[in-house]
């Protein structure tokens, strides 16, 4: 494996760890974001795996533009779109129409958000070559 393909999943475990430190601390924004960021990692790290690269933050686009011989799961996907709902505004107040992002999330959405991001990274994992 490729000292790249090492870091990206090395930053994925460490961003997993902090959504579960964020949940800890109440701070379920971050623990969801925090998530989303751990899944992108690894999707990114499997992708330069397979000697492409992966550009932006949509962790649906990223499965589905995966080789086709990569079978991914209708339930997958759909972790993947979950995930994508964080990546905004689980940290900007514009993001809806009142309130801030602390006032939207709650415990249930970021043990969601961890668990859907543990899935993508162990399939992630179980997809790199070597």
């Amino acid at each position: 494996m490729s000292r790249r393909v090492d870091d990206w999943l090395r930053q994925a475990e460490k961003d997993l760890r902090h959504a579960r430190t964020s949940v800890g601390a109440g701070d379920f924004e971050w623990a969801c974001f925090a998530a989303q960021q751990a899944a992108e990692k690894a999707l990114k790290a499997l992708c330069h795996s397979l000697g492409g690269e992966c550009f932006g933050h949509s962790l649906l686009k990223m499965m589905k533009d995966l080789p086709g011989e990569i079978r991914k799961t209708k339930k997958l996907l759909k972790k993947a779109a979950d995930l994508d709902k964080f990546y905004i505004p689980t940290r900007y107040p514009n993001g809806f129409d009142w309130g801030a992002p602390m006032d939207y999330f709650e415990r249930d959405d970021a043990e969601k958000a961890i668990s859907d991001a543990t899935e993508i990274i162990a399939f992630a994992k179980s997809q790199i070559p070597g």
